[in-house]
């Protein structure tokens, strides 16, 4: 019988190298359910992965399930799930982001829907792939955010479900294709504290984001 935690990873996985945010074998998922983290493993092709290309650990890296070594980015999903009650990580290398991620020492906002990933997005400072650096600084730059950028690496996203991480993974990179264009145009105009203040204010008195039933009008 398939795990649904391990499907749902892969179907993750496959969805985003769809959109283009996962090439080849560069990236992976993860996913929480109480001591058991599921992520995809080293090596796969993520556009093809399987169940059974997802392995489970646990909380401490000690395997559970599977027959393939877990991503070499282990230490960096394991260090976010210690640090936060996130459910979901995505790491990719999509290219608007990576290519962002290469210049910039932040992602200013520029759109208002940024504010769903927490404002401004932080980069963290290039280290190896797979370090104790490199997860330390991840860490450090996903403090009160969804998202943070990688520099010359790439891009993670974090959420309260897996389709929620995956849902900032594609707004993180449409955001970097949209900073790119903008500034390909002219100086990018970037959204005041009180403006971003403004919006929040906004989304919370409308509801924003959410499907509401119409509302007859009273006779």
């Amino acid at each position: 019988m398939t795990d649904p935690l391990r499907a749902a990873v892969a179907d993750a996985a496959r969805r985003l190298a769809a959109a283009g945010l996962l090439i080849g074998t560069a990236g992976n998922v993860s996913a929480r359910e109480g001591d058991r983290i599921a992520v995809t493993a080293t090596g796969v092709t993520l556009a093809d992965a399987t169940p059974g290309e997802v392995t489970v650990v646990g909380i401490d890296g000690r395997l559970i399930e599977g027959e393939l070594e877990p991503t070499s980015e282990i230490e960096l999903h394991l260090g976010i799930y210690a640090d936060q009650p996130a459910c979901a990580v995505v790491h990719t290398h999509a290219p608007y982001a990576t290519a962002l991620a290469c210049v910039l020492d932040e992602l200013p906002v520029l759109h208002y829907q940024q504010l769903a990933l927490g404002g401004e997005i932080r980069v963290a400072p290039y280290a190896t792939f797979g370090s104790a650096e490199l997860a330390a600084g991840v860490r450090t730059a996903l403090a009160g955010r969804q998202a943070a950028l990688l520099a010359n690496h790439g891009s993670v996203t974090v959420g309260g479900t897996l389709a929620q991480a995956v849902d900032h993974a594609l707004l993180l990179e449409w955001l970097c294709q949209l900073h790119h264009r903008a500034s390909r145009l002219g100086t990018p105009r970037v959204l005041s504290a009180q403006q971003q203040e403004e919006v929040v204010l906004a989304a919370l008195s409308r509801g924003y984001g959410a499907t509401r039933p119409i509302r007859e009008e009273q006779p």
